[in-house]
């Protein structure tokens, strides 16, 4: 069985119409079964999935996929709709998907889900505090350490001696992080 980790997942969110979602392909990629099972999952349980836990791509939303991401290219003339699964159809799904990867692959699900949640909330206070703010400076770190766990897989942080050090810089704030 194959571990899912939270970068595997991370890479695969998308937004579109404004909400994190994850094509149907790259679902059945991280769930371990083809495409068709997660689409019969969505067919044979259409009360598990009401508006809001997944919807169809149209046709300009498919070909700006298809455009801006190589990963889709495949895709380009798909013979049924695309469907992108929110976050809550993505935990319905865990319930009706059976693979030996199922379990590890929610997992992972929730918890990039949750950090995602977490530092979107952690950058807007850090925009509402005022600067040199008493709490702007833990606040900085822990954002630091969110964007870290999302964007530096844990098997891809070397430390080669007592420190290691990144830094990123953003548009609002710039994190430097020691190790």
């Amino acid at each position: 069985m194959q571990v899912i980790k939270q970068d595997q997942v991370q890479e695969k969110i998308i937004t579109i119409r404004n909400q994190k979602v994850i094509v149907d392909t790259d679902v059945a990629q991280l769930y371990g079964v083809e495409t068709k099972r997660v689409n019969e999952a969505v067919k044979n349980n259409p009360e598990k999935f009401p508006n809001g836990y997944f919807f169809k791509l149209n046709k300009q939303e498919k070909n700006e996929l298809v455009e801006n991401f190589d990963q889709f290219k495949k895709l380009k003339h798909p013979s049924v709709p695309l469907k992108v699964f929110t976050e809550k159809g993505l935990y319905m799904l865990a319930t009706i998907l059976k693979s030996p990867d199922a379990l590890e692959t929610t997992l992972a699900i929730i918890d990039t889900f949750a950090k995602v949640r977490e530092l979107g909330r952690a950058v807007h206070q850090i925009q509402s505090l005022s600067e040199n703010s008493p709490n702007q400076k833990t606040l900085i770190e822990h954002t630091g350490d969110l964007i870290a766990d999302l964007m530096i897989p844990e098997d891809q942080l070397e430390v080669t001696g007592t420190e290691t050090t990144y830094e990123m810089n953003f548009a609002i704030f710039k994190i430097k992080r020691t190790v």
